[in-house]
């Protein structure tokens, strides 16, 4: 297999010497270190890089948040910002909100590691996703869109029998209304109906998109998500004359695209997240209580005593059963704010956050044996088990999520030489 190819942007020539070194270790190819944003264009359209890792405050006539926006839009390359604490506020703010879109100095090569693939994952799903997309569009468009047309006013004019049957109107029932009543459409990211499309799109003269998360409400009061676009018609001298709406049904794309990011971040079988998401919030918990200093929370590593046992004598049919209803119970037993992921195998990690002091975490620790205790049934089988927990939280200012998990694992097996069916606290 190829070496994937890392084109480094950072202006410290140390560090980039070390994250170079780093790269190579961890089995990339690392086509360019620049120093400037100016040189960046160049260099990608020379070396056609996998990944670029970016210091979001470069020196020079082009900053580096502006660089990135040129190589992810033009060249469709995926970036992952470089930052410190001071430069955090630097990256935007919607990188900020998504996972693995940055990576805070100083880091270790495992983080590093993780930020990159988990980067070059989310692009590939993208891509995925593009094509089939455009796919699903080339199958559609032989079928026929939905298209409906109207006059300047913004009434219907004419509907063709693909809009008749995503909207559920009938295209003599809808001639001559307002395109409001005919579509119907919400835009769920701030939940607000949308008005009239087509009267929006002749005042602006252009054509204009849906927004990424419409949908629209059937004639029967269905929710369908649509997208594609209006566009306004223009006669022969360019006077425009009403509007076209062409759109389609994308209700499966977003619900492969769902599907996607969720099998990337939660674990198949029980549904909770995975060690990556939890990874990923652990980081942002650890983040946030840098900004507080009066913010705290807790680390809890959990492994159930005697499920081996379970699966030996009852098989892994009944042993998966018994970890998904483990699952549900660890769930209840924690606040919503809090997170309980399965780290694999019989392990499961929960990160409690905004706590007031390690009691907070004995008490959910307690709580659990008490929940675990309880037989499960399964298959006439009555199955109960109880759990060796380790409790870590930052008294010590961590800095790395690595760290505040070594330290609950460690504590974990203390609990398991004490007897097991008992917590220990890291110290």
């Amino acid at each position: 297999m190829f070496a994937r190819k890392i084109l480094v942007v950072e202006d410290e020539k140390i560090l980039a010497s070390n994250i170079r070194n780093s790269l190579q270790k961890l089995g990339y190819s690392v086509s360019e270190i620049t120093k400037s944003g100016e040189e960046v264009i160049k260099k990608v359209a020379e070396t056609h890089p996998h990944l670029v890792l970016i210091d979001s405050c470069l020196v020079g006539e082009i900053n580096g948040v502006h660089v990135a926006d040129i190589i992810q839009n033009d060249f469709h390359v995926p970036v992952v910002y470089l930052t410190d604490c001071s430069e955090y506020k630097t990256v935007p703010k919607n990188q900020r909100n998504e996972p693995f879109s940055y990576i805070v100095k100083p880091f270790i090569e495992s983080d590093l590691h993780l930020a990159i693939e988990m980067a070059l994952y989310k692009h590939q799903i993208k891509k995925i996703l593009y094509e089939e997309k455009q796919r699903l569009m080339a199958i559609i468009n032989s079928m026929g869109c939905a298209v409906i047309v109207t006059y300047a006013n913004g009434c219907i004019q004419m509907m063709n029998p693909r809009a008749e049957l995503i909207t559920g109107w009938k295209e003599s029932e809808a001639f001559g209304k307002d395109l409001v009543e005919v579509v119907n459409l919400v835009d769920k990211d701030v939940g607000e109906r949308i008005e009239n499309l087509a009267t929006d799109v002749i005042e602006a003269g252009e054509v204009l998109n849906f927004p990424e998360n419409c949908t629209l409400i059937t004639k029967d009061g269905k929710e369908i998500s649509i997208g594609d676009n209006v566009a306004p018609i223009r006669d022969q001298n360019g006077n425009i004359t009403g509007a076209v709406l062409v759109f389609q049904d994308i209700t499966k794309r977003k619900q492969t695209e769902a599907q996607l990011m969720r099998n990337a971040f939660y674990d198949g079988l029980t549904e909770l997240p995975n060690r990556v998401l939890f990874l990923d919030r652990l980081r942002q918990t650890i983040e946030r209580s840098k900004r507080r200093n009066d913010y705290y929370f807790a680390v809890l590593f959990l492994d159930l005593d005697g499920f081996k046992e379970i699966n030996d004598r009852f098989g892994h049919g009944i042993g998966d059963d018994f970890l998904v209803a483990i699952a549900r119970r660890l769930e209840s037993c924690l606040r919503g704010g809090d997170t309980v992921a399965r780290f694999g195998g019989d392990e499961f990690t929960l990160l409690l956050e905004d706590i007031k002091d390690i009691t907070d975490a004995t008490n959910v620790a307690k709580r659990i044996q008490d929940s675990l205790r309880l037989p499960v049934n399964l298959n006439g089988y009555q199955l109960s088990t109880t759990a060796s927990i380790g409790i870590t939280w930052n008294f010590s200012n961590y800095e790395e999520p690595a760290t505040l998990l070594r330290d609950a694992d460690i504590a974990m097996y203390r609990a398991k030489r004490q007897g097991k069916a008992t917590y220990a606290i890291f110290s």
